[in-house]
């Protein structure tokens, strides 16, 4: 018998996710991690639209937004000179734009997020083994509160997961290959403030061309919260390198990455650098913190092992360039983290654990690839234009259209085919609410949610149809059905009584209503490129599974059951 449901080795922001996710769908997992407190360190800043987008949908993004500082775009400078201005601009449907957030403030929001349902961290406890068999896995963790036993404990659960970073004993353990490599330069990081005048929420990229034309020198600043406040990172100075010999973090164990302990640049150090760099005189002070650090580019070959996953940098560690690794690993943990919650409710499909390798794995490599370039020339020398860069590098165009657990679909009409990430809108009336409301509103805190498209009374009746059908295949009906069902109406389209924003006559045939909600404005519809009647299945981590049209089709209901039964263990078609 298992003691847990899943252990989670690791309570950086990627393990923290995975166990506040897992606990919001009432799964039990303990959290276990080394460390015996949160490190006081603004390592990973940068916070994507797409992981406000997933906090959102968890329901904690108020917390970050009211920590976080805006990231508007970036300032870049070589040899004294301004290059440009690179605006991070995205379409005014995305709901949220760049920010800036501290490591340690990350954490601490997941961590009182996760405290909501429960759960918190085991801090000082280490993971030293495991084995796993057919029915789960048996860990061997280190505790300093074990008493006997050599200060050891065997917890049993269904599945392991490792957030255990670039030095992951989960990913040695399985033996999952790391290839890639290692930057020979060594770089530091300070944590302070700065007295320039250049504009607020604009990162800072400056740099030095030598003789020869290659850039021997660099500076790059992040905003943080605070008065003025930077993490600078740049190149080590002579009398701070290890000499080219390594002995960065994990430097014993073949893995040069992350921060250092030891060697530590002082004020001096940052302020010689601001002395050539800066694109205006500057004095540099409030130093918080400071390490040197090292750069690897590594990605595992394999995201799971039987019952045991890596996610994070436990899969993949690359450049810093564009605040991708920290992002990319919580979006690793919220696409597990759904699938293992339906698997082990009992209602999820016995192959679609598989699919997390599948989806995340093209997203590991893609993002190792684009930062190592980016290091290497800058962001500014990437030849997508500079909208569609702003899209990838806030990680909106990320998507599984290959994944085997999507579709079968259509994406005619426009607007998101299966894979894709669901876009927001606005302008959605309700008969109660006064005032607008957005997509995203009629998501948060849900699992699967069938998004039903009706302009008349007809497709109303037939979108009835195929949200009872949807309902009843995958083990339920009512208010408990794993898939909501709502339905989106244009005003005037017929399919409500006078343009109300309830229709009392649309419901399944089990007799519960489905909510209409208006698409006062038309976004939805321009957007989702939506005609006559249309459903679209929005996955817990949104994205669409399958996009079926029209409803009234006789193949609508074919394809929506094939699409649930890939995902769900279904339950045959009643005769």
């Amino acid at each position: 018998m298992a003691d847990t449901d899943v252990l989670i080795v690791g309570a950086g922001p990627v393990g923290l996710t995975a166990a506040a996710e897992l606990r919001r769908q009432g799964v039990d997992c303990r959290t276990v991690d080394r460390l015996p407190a949160r490190l006081p360190y603004a390592k990973a800043v940068g916070i994507q639209p797409r992981t406000l987008e997933i906090w959102d949908r968890m329901g904690m993004v108020r917390a970050a937004l009211e920590a976080a500082v805006p990231m508007r775009g970036q300032l870049v400078y070589a040899d004294g000179v301004e290059q440009g201005r690179f605006e991070l601009r995205l379409p005014p449907e995305v709901p949220y734009g760049f920010a800036a957030l501290p490591q340690y403030e990350t954490e601490r929001i997941l961590e009182e997020h996760l405290a909501r349902f429960g759960a918190g961290i085991e801090r000082g406890v280490e993971l030293v083994s495991f084995t796993q068999d057919a029915d789960g896995v048996l860990s061997r963790i280190r505790t300093a509160d074990v008493v006997g036993s050599g200060g050891e404990e065997e917890v049993r659960s269904r599945f392991l997961v490792g957030c255990d970073g670039a030095h992951s004993t989960v990913r040695k353990t399985l033996g999952l290959g790391f290839a890639g490599g290692a930057f020979p330069e060594e770089y530091m990081l300070g944590d302070v403030e700065v007295d320039w005048s250049l504009p607020a929420g604009y990162g800072v990229r400056a740099v030095h061309h030598g003789a020869d034309g290659a850039v021997d020198d660099v500076l790059v600043c992040i905003p943080l919260p605070g008065n003025r406040r930077y993490r600078m990172s740049m190149t080590v100075p002579p009398d701070l390198s290890a000499g080219g010999g390594g002995g960065g973090q994990g430097a014993g164990n073949g893995i040069a990455h992350g921060l250092e302990a030891g060697r530590a640049p002082g004020l001096e150090h940052i302020q010689a650098v601001l002395d050539r760099l800066s694109p205006e005189p500057a004095t540099a002070s409030a130093l918080r913190w400071s390490s040197v650090f090292r750069i690897s580019h590594r990605l595992v070959d394999r995201y799971s092992d039987g019952r045991v996953f890596v996610a994070g940098d436990a899969a993949h560690i690359h450049p810093p360039t564009g605040a991708q690794g920290m992002n990319t690993g919580i979006q690793d943990a919220y696409n597990l983290a759904w699938k293992l919650a339906l698997v082990l409710r009992g209602g999820g499909h016995p192959g679609l654990l598989d699919s997390y390798h599948a989806e995340r794995h093209p997203v590991g490599e893609e993002v190792v690839g684009r930062t190592v370039r980016h290091a290497a020339e800058g962001v500014q020398a990437d030849p997508e234009d500079p909208d569609t860069l702003a899209l990838r590098e806030a990680q909106l165009l990320v998507a599984y259209p290959d994944s085997p657990v999507v579709g079968p679909g259509s994406a005619a009409g426009g607007g998101p085919a299966p894979g894709d990430r669901a876009p927001d809108c606005g302008g959605l009336r309700s008969s109660v609410a006064t005032g607008p409301l957005r997509l995203y509103d009629l998501l948060r805190d849900r699992g699967h949610v069938l998004l039903l498209y009706a302009d008349s009374g007809e497709a109303l009746g037939a979108c009835a149809a195929l949200a009872d059908g949807a309902r009843r295949s995958v083990g339920g009906a009512g208010a408990d059905a794993p898939v909501a069902c709502v339905v989106l109406a244009p005003p005037g389209g017929g399919s409500t009584d006078a343009g109300y924003a309830y229709a009392p006559g649309a419901a399944g045939a089990d007799g519960v209503p489905l909510p209409v909600y208006l698409d006062g404005s038309g976004e939805f519809r321009r957007t989702y490129g939506a005609t006559g009647s249309a459903a679209f299945l929005v996955r817990p981590d949104g994205y669409l599974g399958t996009r079926v049209a029209p409803v009234t089709a006789p193949e609508a209901a074919v394809w929506l059951a094939a699409h649930l039964a890939r995902v769900y263990r279904t339950r045959p078609a009643a005769h």
